[in-house]
Formats: structure tokens, sequence, C-alpha cells
């Protein structure tokens, strides 16, 4: 199965659409996820990108070395990515991005405008760190004219290149036409990051990989600005079924899936904005957890065995626990060998 790259902007493009205030601790929980999941690129930082904070364009309540530097803590196997506008973002902002721990830079331009990516690319480029170009608002002009822009980025030593459809208005024929142009006329690896606004963002990623692209973008649930981007729990499945591989654990994304879907319904039913949201969801997720806990402890199945750096209780495992368990395991094997036959 041919692999394709996944990037997960959930925790960056997902920041414009709560004004961008995803706090550290969302931050952190949803690394440690993607993380397990085995996500290769996710993506953080403000909607605009680094150094995008500001009165302006929305003001985050955390610094870009908060977010970087939680990100990177908690991502032991994913790559930390992030998106770089210049004339929002400098050299400098990059050099410290560098030291946050920033593994991939994406750095964006207007589709008309590569020309300004050339001093970031060139550096990053120099200094041996993967970088991206990207190119935004990428329907507003021809392929043929999409294919000049990103040859310029390409020969400022872009690895790959990336088109937005920022207007969530493309159909999957001006996608395929534009991929095809891309790949064939640059020598770099190509990407397609979608939105959803015509409710066609799964399907035009199928047809960008078609195409030849070997880089997606998704989000949780679609978590982003707009009309939300390509759903990650549904891009799975979709490329899976036409021979793609992403190497992402299914079952994790649709655990995460749930959550996500939880939160819009509190959001909706309670009127609170997502971090009031979240607090509400941990409460009851507590309140579930320890009922089963408090069972399992009083029919002497798992015992305390110690308490984590925030001084929440840790559980194992008693003798008779291992015991029910091996007893499942058995069961279930039994039950497994019936179904072979």
């Amino acid at each position: 199965m041919q692999q394709i790259i996944i990037t997960d902007s959930s925790l960056r493009d997902g920041n414009h659409s709560v004004k961008h205030t995803i706090s550290l601790d969302s931050i952190k929980k949803y690394c440690q996820f993607a993380d397990k999941a085995n996500i290769p690129i996710v993506e953080v930082g403000h909607g605009n990108g680094l150094a995008a904070s500001s009165l302006l364009i929305g003001k985050s309540p955390s610094t870009d070395k908060e977010i970087l530097t939680t990100a990177r803590k908690n991502l032991k196997h994913s790559k930390l990515g992030i998106h770089t506008i210049p004339g929002l973002s400098t050299i400098d902002d990059a050099k410290a991005a560098i030291d946050y721990g920033v593994d991939v830079f994406r750095v964006a331009t207007h589709c008309t405008e590569a020309t300004l990516s050339k001093s970031h690319i060139e550096y990053l480029a120099k200094i041996g760190k993967e970088v991206y170009g990207v190119l935004m608002m990428s329907a507003l002009i021809t392929a043929d004219e999409l294919v000049e822009q990103a040859k310029i980025m390409e020969s400022y030593g872009a690895q790959a290149i990336i088109i937005m459809d920022s207007t969530g208005t493309y159909l999957p024929n001006d996608v395929e036409e534009r991929i095809f142009k891309l790949k064939a006329y640059t020598n770099i690896k190509v990407g397609f990051h979608a939105h959803n606004n015509l409710g066609c963002a799964v399907a035009n990623s199928l047809v960008a990989v078609n195409a030849g692209a070997t880089m997606i973008d998704a989000c949780i649930r679609g978590f982003g600005a707009g009309a939300g981007n390509a759903p990650l729990e549904l891009i799975l499945p979709v490329f899976e079924k036409n021979g793609y591989e992403t190497g992402i654990d299914f079952k994790e994304t649709i655990k995460e899936a749930e959550k996500e879907e939880a939160l819009r319904v509190i959001m909706r039913e309670l009127e609170v904005d997502r971090e009031q949201a979240i607090e509400v969801y941990n409460e009851i997720s507590l309140a579930e957890t320890k009922e089963v806990v408090d069972g399992l402890v009083k029919d002497g199945l798992v015992e305390c065995i110690g308490h984590n750096e925030e001084g929440e209780p840790l559980f194992g495992l008693t003798e008779l626990g291992k015991q029910a368990q091996k007893q499942i395991l058995e069961e279930q094997n039994k039950k497994n060998k019936k179904k072979k036959k």
C-alpha cells in the first residue's frame, strides 16, 4: 500500500474556530493522543501561525514558547510542525521555534506571493530543517499559475509544496487538475489541505492522492476554520479502502473523535465555550471512572499502588484481579478458536 503522510492541523487550524484560545492543557492532552495514535506530524500554534498572536488578528492566552514547548514535551514520536507566514513571523522567530523543538516548518504565503517566502525557506533549508512551501487561497488562480508559484518555492529549497483550499470552493476536478500539474512540473512532494465548505473535503483529499499527492492535512472531527477541514477519522478508512496506508491507529482516533463530538454537544446544550465544555466533560468522565474503579476495589480486583506526579492514585491488579484477567483471556481465546473453525 502507498504511504500517505498525514499532518494533523487540529491544534493550529482548529484554533481559528475558538478565537485562538486552545489551552496548554488541551494541547498537552491532544498531543498525548496524537503521539499514541502514531500521527506523523502534529501542527501546533496560533491559527495564523508563528508570532501571529496580536490584538489585530487574535490574541492567544499563551505565548509561542509555552505552546510549542508544551507540545514538544508530549510528542515523543510524532513530529512537531508549525505554520509560519513571512511578515507575521521573522527569521528570529524561526530560530526560536527551532530552540523550542519544532521539526517541520510550513512556510505559507498567498498563492500569488511565493517570493515572500524566499528568506524563510532558504534559511531553513540551508540549516537542514524540514521545510515545506504552502500556497494559501489557491483556488484564486489557475493551475498553471499555481505551478509557477510552486516552482519559485521549490527553487528556494522547499522539500514539498502544499496547496490550501482556504476558500473551501474546490470540487474534485479542480483538485485533480492542480495536483496532477504540480506533480508533473515540480520535483518535490505535493500535499493538499482541504476545507469543507461544499462538503467535499474528504472526496477532494482522496482525489488529491489519486492524482499523486503524498501529503494530506486533516483535523479531528474537521476541527478547523470556517466549515472545518477534512475529518481525520473519515480520511483514515476512506484512504485504507482505496489502498493508501497512513500508519495511524484508527481505534485511538475514533475515541478522540467521539470526545470531540461530546464537547460540541456540551457547548451547544449548555451554551459554554470550549474550555468550559472540557471542564464539564472531564468532570463527567472522572465521575464515571471513579464509579467503575470504586466497584473494582470493592470487589478486590484492583488496589492503589501509588500516585503520579499530579498526586492522582494509580491502580494495579490484585492477585484476584490477575486470576480474573487470566480467566477472561482464556475464555476469549477459546471463542476465537471456535470462530476460526
